[in-house]
């Protein structure tokens, strides 16, 4: 059978080639670096081998860094490190920045441009390392060397399939970015927006509202209805979805598979439309809130130990959907909540919950709108990095043998 990959670029037609990457460079590592050489803060960050890719959590001087980068083997511009202990097979990329590398654990092959290093970056994420160990893994230097890529031999192909991957991991590190900014932004405006340690006024306020917010009670404004006990032997094929805890995803949606039940002639005590408040009343999410997100024709069913938060004239139901998912409402929940092996809540507890909120409707729906927009932000950079994670992974399938 022909070594070619299902998807490749145009203009190239040969085939691909097994080679051992002992036939394509040898291994490198720094030089070693002693635990009283390195502290918690510094000049130069040290990277090992659970932290490569991810942020410092030691440094080493300037002197010793330039001494150590001139006497010993260091990575070159473009060098992909490998983690060859406990996360075994992580890697980064060197970018040129002045960092160091623990010894022995964070490893590099220096290729002397046998072939392309973006395309090596790429291979190392569908290769079969050939790892030891059972508490602790090893990817031992004579391992990684015995390891076998499949490879075409045009450079030019390399090139171009590396950079195809370094454009979607720019576009995922992009929009992950993207939303772990909205994500502070929301937590530092959560902070400013509402009223802290006994005021009744938020640092920061929108334009024309001056008067003082009051304490009410959540059962007040939107009390918790609890749902019905739907008996799984009458579930049918097609129906209307019933959520149940196991719907109440831990990302703050409402989804995963649904059971089903046939539409029934008055559902009113455990309808459920488009932007209902849901609350986990027991199980592995218990305490978690999220937002039901459909078809605003479309019925959904509350099970039991699902929580709705009900609507009521008394408050902007937007403005609920910000405070239930707050600080505010995980602080009185951890109060309340009862541990063991099936942890729960009860309704007439979070319905006992405290809040701040503004007298005015017009201010309660302006920062429900302001907290729901970058909610939106939010989900609309997580699903982009999401959609992108599952291009990369067909990708990786489809352009390598």
């Amino acid at each position: 059978m022909a070594k070619v990959p299902k998807i490749r670029f145009e203009g190239f037609a040969e085939e691909w080639e097994e080679r051992k990457l002992g036939e394509l460079g040898t291994i490198q590592t720094c030089k070693r670096i002693f635990k009283g050489q390195t502290s918690e803060i510094g000049d130069i960050p040290f990277y090992k081998n659970g932290t490569i890719g991810l942020k410092a959590d030691a440094f080493i001087s300037r002197e010793l860094f330039e001494e150590f980068k001139t006497l010993y083997p260091y990575p070159e511009l473009g060098d992909i490190l490998i983690s060859a202990v406990g996360s075994v097979g992580r890697i980064a990329e060197y970018t040129g920045k002045d960092e160091y590398y623990q010894d022995s654990n964070v490893v590099w092959l220096k290729t002397d441009d046998k072939i392309n290093k973006k395309f090596l970056k790429v291979s190392y994420q569908v290769i079969e390392w050939l790892i030891e160990g059972s508490t602790v893994k090893h990817l031992y230097n004579d391992n990684i060397l015995k390891s076998e890529i499949t490879m075409p031999n045009s450079q030019v192909e390399q090139g171009k399939i590396g950079n195809y991957f370094e454009i979607i991991d720019h576009l995922i590190t992009l929009h992950r970015h993207k939303c772990d900014d909205a994500k502070e932004l929301k937590k530092y405006m959560l902070q400013k927006m509402f009223p802290r340690n006994g005021k009744k006024n938020p640092e920061i306020r929108f334009a024309g509202f001056t008067e003082d917010w009051e304490q009410r009670r959540l059962g007040e404004i939107a009390p918790l209805r609890g749902g019905f006990a739907f008996k799984s032997s009458e579930y049918v094929s097609e129906g209307v979805p019933i959520v149940r805890i196991s719907n109440i995803l831990s990302d703050g949606s409402v989804g995963a598979d649904f059971a089903y039940y046939s539409e029934q002639g008055d559902d009113s005590a455990y309808l459920l439309s488009d932007g209902a408040v849901l609350l986990a009343m027991s199980g592995a999410t218990t305490g978690k809130v999220s937002i039901l997100r459909t078809e605003k024709s479309y019925k959904y069913y509350q099970n039991q130990r699902v929580g709705y938060f009900v609507p009521t004239s008394e408050c902007d139901y937007g403005f609920v959907s910000i405070i239930t998912r707050s600080q505010y409402f995980s602080e009185q929940l951890n109060s309340v909540l009862v541990a063991g092996a099936q942890p729960n809540v009860s309704a007439k507890d979070i319905d006992a919950f405290e809040f701040m909120v503004p007298v005015f409707k017009d201010e309660q729906n302006r920062l429900g709108q302001y907290f729901n927009n970058l909610d939106r932000l939010i989900t609309l950079h997580q699903r982009k990095c999401d959609e992108l994670k599952e291009i990369k992974k067909f990708m990786l399938q489809n352009m390598f043998v």
